[in-house]
């Protein structure tokens, strides 16, 4: 950082309100995942495509179907993500 530069917390982005977040915590969330202990699963019928529902049933949230993807490294779920499909979720 240039000395001559200030540095702002932001909350407010064209008048909406946000929540940031370090990359401390993403970091933080993947680290989680990785160093827990993993399984390999069959996507059912009903959850193929659907990233959002596996990380839903996994994590309790659909806010997670990003690390699932790319801890099992899928690129597009409605090519990758077929029902038959296995992939690692952490052990619950």
């Amino acid at each position: 950082m240039y000395s001559n530069q200030q540095t702002t917390d932001i909350t407010t982005h064209r008048g909406k309100t946000i929540n940031p977040r370090s990359r401390n915590d993403i970091f933080s969330e993947v680290n989680s995942m990785l160093s827990s202990e993993m399984m390999e699963v069959t996507i059912p019928p009903g959850y193929a495509h659907r990233p959002d529902l596996i990380s839903n049933e996994v994590f309790q949230t659909v806010t997670k179907d990003w690390l699932l993807l790319m801890v099992n490294n899928i690129k597009d779920p409605f090519q990758e993500l077929n029902a038959g499909d296995s992939i690692i979720i952490p052990k619950t």
